[in-house]
């Protein structure tokens, strides 16, 4: 049995099983990557595109290989230098791509709902892999896997979300995937960074963060997106960094085993210190390593092949 949807555009539709089947099947593939030879036939005669609107080294190069891993043919879109810079529609060019034979779409996009817009006028699966400050499912996926593969089990742990709550589809994502399995989530940022009615969504909200680390089992650093934002939202940097930067000192304040988790990529000092974003708390390449896995897990159940 496969998930219900033709397409993964949140984490916020999907039961705690439909999350736990990619999780099983994503760890299905985790050995493909150790191989000496890194490719199954799964999805052999598919085509994927991926058609990326924002920069993004990690998670496009890692939808790339995911389906390379799987056998699929894949062609890497640039808005850039296609009909898009003449004035053609995202519907338009995603269905004259899926004339093409699109299998699957992946798309990261700057506008809230951009993925879901497309679902609905291509008959290919749609992937979100990022839309505006909405959601970032496949980053929540591989951040529980990563848990997962150190803690064992979600239900209990404490995980706390430091950063742009506000902005940060990774955030929103989390949150959602992490209350569904029975995660107790703490959030802390500046108040200009937490959102109205977040607690509507079962978090506990912090404003210092000392406090919002106590006794914690996870911490998920956001990224500070100051090529979006600018520095509305909080004084200056370096206050930034003395009221919220994740140090040596305050990770003392965390369970003895604590796991360290970033999104990528590091604004050093800034959210992390360089000793806590190197040690072995950390976990930051393993979240990149197993973000493979999970992207595999995912377009293999959407392509219908079903559970692995």
């Amino acid at each position: 049995m496969g998930i219900k949807s033709k397409d993964l555009l949140g984490l916020s539709a999907l039961t705690p099983d439909d999350i736990r089947l990619i999780l099983r099947t994503s760890e299905s593939f985790k050995e493909v990557s150790g191989r000496e030879i890194k490719k199954v036939p799964a999805l052999r005669g598919k085509t994927v595109v991926n058609l990326f609107f924002e920069p993004s080294t990690r998670t496009r190069t890692s939808f790339e290989l995911a389906a390379k891993r799987l056998s699929a043919d894949v062609i890497n879109f640039s808005p850039s230098t296609s009909s898009i810079v003449k004035g053609e529609t995202l519907l338009d060019t995603a269905r004259n791509i899926e004339s093409m034979q699109a299998d699957i779409i992946v798309l990261r996009h700057s506008s809230p709902g951009a993925a879901e817009t497309l679902a609905k006028g291509v008959r290919s699966s749609v992937i979100n892999a990022g839309d505006g400050w909405h959601e970032h499912p496949t980053q929540a996926l591989l951040d529980l896997f990563t848990i997962l593969e150190r803690k064992k089990e979600i239900q209990g742990l404490t995980v706390t979300i430091v950063g742009d709550i506000a902005h940060s589809r990774v955030a929103r994502s989390n949150i959602y995937a992490l209350t569904k399995l029975g995660a107790h989530v703490r959030v802390v940022a500046p108040p200009t960074m937490i959102p109205l009615h977040i607690h509507s969504l079962g978090v506990t909200v912090y404003s210092n963060l000392d406090d919002a680390l106590e006794g914690v089992d996870v911490i998920i650093m956001l990224r500070l997106q100051l090529e979006r934002l600018g520095r509305a939202f909080f004084p200056s940097i370096r206050e930034y960094a003395r009221l919220y930067c994740l140090n040596r000192t305050r990770l003392s304040r965390a369970k003895a085993d604590v796991m360290v988790m970033h999104p990528g990529p590091l604004n050093r000092g800034v959210e992390i210190t360089p000793d806590v974003a190197d040690s072995p708390a950390a976990v930051i390449l393993d979240q990149v390593s197993n973000g493979v896995a999970v992207r595999m897990g995912i377009m293999y159940l959407l392509s219908g092949s079903g559970a692995a």
